[in-house]
């Protein structure tokens, strides 16, 4: 056999993957890789956004991080100076070497023996903890208040605590004040975006929102708004804490020891260092957490179209396709957290190397002085502290830039759906109460994708008429409904309501009078009685009562053991056949007061009893209201006023159902003898 001369597959590279795994997160959201631009862009506007919303709280948070770690910088070297001089050592207490502002306290110390002074030292260094809480040596947060449950290291476990984040570097009575307060503002800015982001999700077009996967807009209002909590706290937090504590530990550092200039130096050097390690990895940092969000919105999405589709997964025998749909996207959000977190590791251990050469230079620094006696032992422990002061602030202002990077990739996210724009709502005026009617001029559709729906469609429809739209399957039937409270607003000709055009008229007014019952039964998680006067929700038990009479389904409803007060969800409500789901989905939609009435395929789940019930029910219904049914069943349409016969996107008959079965060749007629044969 003759070898293969077919090409070895090409590889893809890492970059192209990533795009891959964001097409597949989401159709609307394709630049993902943002420059230094856009990201400083994202910054500002997380402060610009949010900023107004608790400037008061934020800054009252601020005042308190300083004030709490500049008494920490002002008094904790000198109580170290202290225990080792003057308790350890027992060295007779003199005030040269210590701030003016201790002199006081030193002087009523003057001639105690060691023991007294070590007692009246812990006395003050309880009193601080009480009130600010325990610190070590280099000013670490060893005793401060935060509110942090159990997570994993994965994005969407961690940001729970990010949007409940409060924490103070101080414990005790201050801490407590201070971590109350940011929880609050914590929960209030999170509230906020995630408010924002959903309204601006619901007002996105149909079109868009057809593009946009469930699964990975769920992700973004649930695991990616936390982000904004992090940006927010690390750009106005961290640079007034970090300073605070460093320039008040800079200050008694040469206030003390201004001929040890070394360790000043040395503590300065760390800012530059972490830019420049900044500068290598930020940009595959924000890279590394996109990916690992586009996964992880790609396994939501998995999740969420599994279950919704569980009949048919179940019926064809799919689960284990599901299954290892499941399993393979899983597996792929763990590969990308790993990488994400990879890199976090590798610029750890750079500042960590940083660390340790900067430490030991230190200590050669300090201990030299202090064996040539330019340091007293006390000094020795004084001046460490002093350096651990300096160095926490300096790693942590230095490495603020690449600790915002992955929040910066999960910000993006968010702001690029809210800058999506919403629904196209050209109108300015408000439509006036329907009188009249609708009526269609040349009417034509063409999808953003290039594709034809409608073309030169001429109709009319008045109120105290039904009207049928019928045709064969894609023939354009939802399409032209969609017209009329514009879902789809049309690219040619016009649609008029009372003679006004419905491009002028605002979406509200327009939709307040508009009612548009779905095909697909939609349904919520609340009670019957609520489902049914969701768009009316002042309407009387006994006007839900009414409309469920003539939606026919009444008598179900009040055979179950909690009436019209059953949750649908729960043991009864599951066992709602699709014809009562569509049945009250029809009552809601006839309990709105709206002139325009449209059912999409009303019918489809009715036995013939009951079509033949609510049919009449719609006559009575279409006294005072325009009625539009989309159908396919001749028991349906046949009694309507009027019926509109659709195909390929043309209007190609109107009339009766006698007028156009008395048509010879007419396609109304052949549509109604292929399904007369088929029955």
């Amino acid at each position: 056999m003759a070898e293969s001369t077919l090409p070895p597959p090409a590889k893809t590279s890492l970059r192209d993957r990533e795009r891959e795994l964001d097409a597949r997160a989401s159709a609307l959201d394709a630049h993902t890789d943002i420059g230094l631009a856009e990201t400083l862009a994202v910054i500002r506007r997380v402060l610009v956004t949010f900023w107004p919303l608790a400037p008061v709280r934020l800054a009252v948070k601020a005042l308190l991080q300083m004030g709490a770690l500049g008494s920490v910088a002002l008094l904790l070297p000198w109580q170290a100076k202290a225990v080792i001089d003057h308790v350890v050592l027992a060295k007779p207490i003199v005030t040269t070497g210590y701030p003016p502002y201790l002199h006081p306290l030193l002087l009523a110390l003057e001639g105690m023996h060691p023991l007294e002074i070590l007692v009246w030292l812990s006395a003050i260094a309880v009193g601080m903890i009480l009130i600010l809480g325990y610190y070590a040596s280099g000013g670490a947060r060893d005793d401060g208040v935060e509110a942090g449950m159990e997570q994993g290291h994965d994005i969407a476990t961690a940001t729970e605590n990010d949007m409940n984040q409060g924490f103070s570097h101080n414990g005790g009575l201050w801490g407590f004040i201070e971590f109350t307060l940011q929880l609050r503002l914590s929960q209030a800015v999170n509230h906020v975006l995630r408010s924002q982001l959903f309204s601006r999700l619901a007002a996105l077009s149909m079109t868009r929102l057809e593009d946009q996967r469930i699964g990975d807009s769920v992700y973004r209002v649930m695991y990616d708004t936390p982000a904004v909590t992090t940006i927010f706290y690390e750009v106005v937090l961290t640079p007034t804490g970090s300073l605070t504590i460093y320039f008040g530990a800079l200050f008694g550092l040469i206030g003390a020891y201004p001929h040890v200039p070394e360790i000043i130096w040395i503590s300065a050097s760390i800012f530059p260092i972490w830019l420049a390690i900044s500068a290598c990895f930020s940009r595959i940092t924000r890279r590394r957490g996109q990916a690992a969000r586009a996964a992880g919105s790609i396994t939501t999405s998995t999740v969420e179209e599994g279950m919704d589709n569980i009949l048919a997964v179940q019926s064809l025998g799919g689960n284990k396709k599901e299954k290892n749909r499941f399993g393979g996207d899983s597996t792929e959000s763990f590969k990308r957290h790993r990488g994400y977190r990879l890199v976090g590791i590798i610029v750890g251990q750079f500042g960590d190397f940083t660390n340790a050469l900067l430490q030991t230079a230190v200590f050669v620094v300090i201990s030299y002085n202090v064996i040539d006696g330019a340091l007293t032992p006390g000094d020795y422990g004084a001046a460490f502290v002093f350096w651990g002061m300096m160095r926490g602030p300096a790693f942590s202002l230095g490495g603020l830039w690449i600790r915002l990077q992955g929040n910066v990739a999960g910000m993006r996210r968010v702001f690029a759906l809210m800058d999506m724009p919403p629904e196209d709502d050209p109108g300015r005026a408000r439509l006036p109460p329907i009188r009249e009617g609708m009526v269609m001029r040349g009417a034509g559709l063409v999808y953003p994708d290039g594709r034809r729906a409608l073309d030169d469609v001429t109709v009319s429809a008045n109120v105290g008429e039904i009207v049928a739209f019928v045709g064969p399957t894609g023939a354009g039937k939802t399409s032209l409904a969609y017209l009329i409270p514009r879902f789809h607003a049309a690219t040619e000709g016009e649609v008029r309501i009372d003679g006004t055009n419905v491009n002028d008229v605002t979406l509200e007014s327009l939709r307040s009078q508009v009612t548009y019952v779905f095909q697909e039964t939609q349904l919520l998680r609340i009670s019957i009685a609520d489902n049914i006067r969701y768009g009316r929700t002042d309407a009387s038990l006994a006007d839900v009562e009414r409309v469920a009479r003539i939606a026919g389904v009444h008598d179900f409803i009040a055979s179950l053991p909690d009436g019209y007060h059953t949750k649908l969800g729960g043991a009864a409500a599951s066992k709602l056949s699709v014809g009562q789901k569509q049945r009250i989905s029809i009552a809601r939609g006839l309990l709105r007061d709206a002139k325009i009435l449209i059912l999409d395929e009303p019918t489809s789940a009715l036995d013939p009893e009951t079509e033949e019930y609510l049919v009449q029910s719609l006559h009575e219904a279409a006294k005072d209201r325009l009625v539009i049914i989309i159908a396919h069943r001749l028991s349906t349409i046949a009694h309507a006023d009027r019926i509109v016969f659709l195909e390929d996107g043309r209007v190609i008959e109107q009339g009766s159902h006698r007028e156009l079965m008395a048509r010879e060749q007419g396609r109304y007629r052949e549509f109604v003898a292929l399904q007369t044969t088929a029955a």
